[in-house]
């Protein structure tokens, strides 16, 4: 019988071993179970995460949530953002902590911390450690993990997590997760300021498109029909709003039909320094003026020392100045007086001389001193004769090499449509074509660029033959 208790003892120690086996097994699993259920969770916290960014319209909603989010993907105590606005000063209203009443005493001292750094937190890496002590301090009983917010090179802010001294904070897992939605925020504002960004551009878009229509109607949408002549005119603005204005205004407006075909005609063309929208309302301003001087009937010059002394105030407020040539045409006589505000002279081709002169007068800019005056002169313009009327933007347009269209060029151009006896509008349309061909198709225009063509009609000769052949 005494032989036999060995073998007992052994088979209880078999069965001991097998519960133990089974033991270790049993919490292997239930640490495997737990490790999982860990990973679906915070798989699950990233997901929501990574889904508000893709969908979120509030970027103020979307902040509020980090610090929970972040809390509960790290399990810690608590966590704090510190988001930086552009310019580096801290983003008084973002700020958000998860408990915040662990942070309330800390956000008020981060506002008396700022004002020591008026650049902001991003000038310098001595900012961001002040502040970073500054959250040491407040936070003097926990262990702190830290992480700058960047997004394209810039900073936008920084992440804290902390938790209770005991705890270990720190590890890859959690350094990883820290920056992981440190880069999600940092992607969520800079797509909030960029979409900023294209709205304001959009409302400018918007603003310009109403400033090109507006203009665009202010322009004539046509030449008027004035007896023995044949315009064309066109206005190509560098932007959607241009300084350049051009304008055909009857000098009697209160004539109708054939009678006012044939009366006087105010034939216009200027240039306010400067493009897009400044230049475009001053050039508004001054149409609305001279269209009110051509009511009274003065001379050329006299218009143009009225049109001075009007606009010199908002010119010289707005540092700015405007050339313009002005001139009349009595349909029955062809004569045509004129004057000129430092704007580029009109060339004019003679059928009779085939040659182009340039139409001149004394005179200075718009705007620029108050007891400026003006010469006026006079021409008869003949049968076949034509006017060309621009503004600087068609001479200084660049061209593809370097150069400028400069004035020969476009003297050569008009003597070669000249010699075709093209149309008016035939005329108009090869030198923008010529204009266009030396630019480049795929360049823009730096400056406005408008020309008005004026051609005299060969048919008038006809009467004149009638009465020598009746005198014969």
């Amino acid at each position: 019988m005494v032989a036999n208790k060995p073998a007992i003892s052994h088979v209880k120690g078999s069965h001991t071993s097998k519960a133990l086996s089974i033991s270790a097994s049993r919490s292997l699993q239930e640490l495997l179970d737990s490790l999982s259920s860990e990973q679906i969770r915070n798989q699950d916290l990233l997901t929501s995460l990574s889904f508000a960014l893709r969908s979120f319209t509030n970027l103020h909603r979307f902040l509020e949530v980090i610090p929970l989010i972040l809390s509960r993907l790290l399990v810690v105590e608590g966590s704090l953002l510190i988001p930086f606005q552009p310019d580096g000063h801290i983003w008084r209203d973002q700020v958000h902590a998860s408990p915040l009443e662990i942070s309330q005493d800390l956000i008020r001292q981060l506002m008396v911390l700022e004002e020591r750094f008026k650049d902001g937190f991003v000038s310098d890496e001595k900012s961001l450690d002040s502040l970073d002590l500054l959250v040491q301090r407040n936070f003097g009983n926990f262990t702190i993990l830290t992480t700058s917010i960047v997004a394209r090179g810039r900073q936008y802010g920084r992440l804290y997590a902390f938790d209770k001294k005991e705890r270990y904070l720190g590890s890859d897992i959690h350094r990883k997760h820290l920056q992981l939605v440190a880069d999600l925020i940092g992607v969520a504002i800079e797509n909030d300021f960029i979409l900023k960004v294209i709205r304001r551009h959009e409302s400018v878009d918007r603003q310009l498109n109403i400033g090109g229509e507006i203009q665009a109607q202010l322009l004539p949408d046509r030449c008027p029909v004035i007896h023995g002549v044949d315009l064309a005119a066109r206005c190509r603005p560098a932007f959607q709003v241009g300084g350049d204005y051009y304008d055909f205004m009857p000098t009697r407006p209160e004539l109708t039909g054939r009678t006012k075909e044939r009366g006087s005609w105010a034939l216009v063309i200027g240039d306010v320094m400067g493009k897009g929208i400044p230049a475009g309302l001053l050039m508004t301003m001054l149409r609305g003026m001279l269209r009110a001087e051509v009511l009274s009937g003065l001379p050329p010059n006299q218009i143009l020392h009225d049109l001075n002394q009007l606009a010199l105030e908002d010119l010289t407020q707005s540092h700015r100045f405007v050339t313009l040539f002005y001139s009349d045409f009595d349909a029955r006589s062809r004569k045509l007086r004129y004057a000129n505000a430092a704007h580029n002279p009109p060339l004019l081709w003679s059928s009779e001389k085939k040659s182009i002169s340039r139409l001149d007068a004394p005179g200075l800019l718009i705007g620029l001193q108050p007891d400026a005056e003006y010469g006026c002169g006079e021409i008869t313009l003949e049968p076949g004769d034509i006017l060309l009327y621009y503004t600087d933007g068609v001479t200084e347009a660049p061209g593809m090499a370097g150069d400028r269209f400069d004035e020969y060029r476009l003297v050569n151009f008009l003597e070669d449509a000249a010699r075709a006896e093209l149309s008016a509008k035939e005329i108009l349309n090869r030198l923008f074509k010529r204009l266009d061909a030396f630019v480049g198709v795929d360049h823009q225009l730096e400056d406005d660029a408008s020309m008005v063509v004026l051609k005299v009609k060969d048919e008038i000769k006809l009467p004149t033959l009638i009465r020598q052949r009746t005198d014969n």
